[in-house]
């Protein structure tokens, strides 16, 4: 019997957020392979058409979807423990990366001196940029100085992002408010905030919407979730919400209709029968890793190819990244993983649930 709410189809024994994650983090890579070597982040076909680029989208998918299944996480596990497997699922992977790009790939594409390059305060204020504030646009000492973009890891920004919305939900388990209605009144908020933002100031810029933006989508995908069996699993409200968006398109409130939209189309996407195959199940999570190293490899083709076109470092750009995602999995964020189950169930069979 086919599910006909969104929790019966969560509780199906398969689902497609590992694959979704996984097309997510490929389409940041494809976007970039624009913005890298052109310096323009809306410099391809389809920012023209909707304002945002592929990469921006595929970013709003992944709040919409951590959005969801970490109100799952909080919900199944309690406080403590919700810290613990945010902690080892995201601090690994950005600190094995950040470490590696600031001491391998630094040291080898500098145009300076090893030595100078080691000596420099610069690595170690990347390092601690990085690590503390999650800081963007730091560049290292002689590494990429002829390319539009000097950043090493252009894609650490929404992890700060990231990292405040978990201690959003946090706040919110702790004080009683991981409910339907006051997620459902959040959404409403965050969403009019938006629209009022933009109709006050048309001009708004990217960093205030951004403020909006991500907390919008990850706060709809945690009311997605707590609205799960109520909620039936259907299409028609995505294409509602999308044709809503495409006629008010230069209005202020088509950016908060398309982000419903993506949060929505994300989850029912992630749930459908389509996806939550078997056969669409990756045998390693490698979304993170090409997420962190997609655009440091990126930058490093273009800075040792830059007459190139994107569509020519494309294909050598998505095979580098898979390889080492993949060594990232196997080295560093698959042992965080089973040190976090470990811990879990050491704390109790409630506590290693999901």
């Amino acid at each position: 019997m086919s599910a006909n709410t969104f929790g019966r189809a969560l509780a199906r024994p398969h689902n497609g957020f590992s694959a979704l994650r996984l097309a997510l983090a490929t389409a940041v890579v494809v976007s970039h392979a624009f913005s890298v070597t052109s310096g323009q982040p809306l410099d391809e076909p389809l920012a023209r058409a909707t304002g945002f680029s592929l990469g921006a989208h595929a970013v709003n998918g992944f709040f919409a979807v951590s959005g969801f299944l970490v109100a799952m996480s909080l919900e199944r596990r309690g406080a403590r423990d919700y810290v613990l497997a945010r902690t080892l699922r995201i601090l690994p992977g950005v600190i094995a990366a950040t470490l590696i790009v600031t001491l391998v790939l630094g040291p080898t594409l500098t145009r300076l001196p090893l030595g100078e390059y080691l000596q420099a305060p610069g690595p170690w204020l990347f390092i601690r940029d990085t690590l503390t504030t999650f800081k963007s646009n730091a560049s290292l000492p002689g590494v990429f100085p002829d390319n539009p973009y000097r950043s090493p890891l252009g894609t650490v920004w929404t992890l700060k992002y990231e990292v405040l919305c978990y201690l959003g939900l946090l706040a919110a388990g702790l004080l009683g408010l991981l409910r339907r209605g006051p997620a459902l009144a959040l959404v409403a908020a965050l969403a009019m905030g938006l629209a009022a933002a933009e109709f006050l100031h048309p001009d708004l810029s990217e960093g205030a919407e951004t403020r909006f933006r991500l907390p919008l989508l990850f706060a709809s995908g945690s009311a997605l979730y707590l609205w799960r069996d109520r909620l039936r699993h259907r299409a028609w409200p995505l294409v509602a919400l999308a044709l809503a968006a495409a006629l008010l398109q230069g209005t202020p409130p088509y950016r908060a209709t398309l982000f419903l939209a993506e949060a929505y189309g994300a989850i029912w996407l992630a749930l459908s029968p389509a996806l939550a195959h078997p056969a669409w199940e990756p045998r390693a999570d490698l979304s993170y890793g090409i997420y962190l190293y997609g655009w440091p490899i990126q930058q490093s083709l273009h800075a040792l190819m830059p007459a190139a076109a994107p569509w020519l470092l494309l294909p050598p750009a998505l095979a580098l990244t898979g390889l080492v995602a993949a060594a990232s999995w196997v080295a560093v964020e698959k042992p965080a993983l089973r040190l976090k189950a470990r811990a879990l169930r050491a704390r109790g069979p409630q506590a290693a649930v999901s």
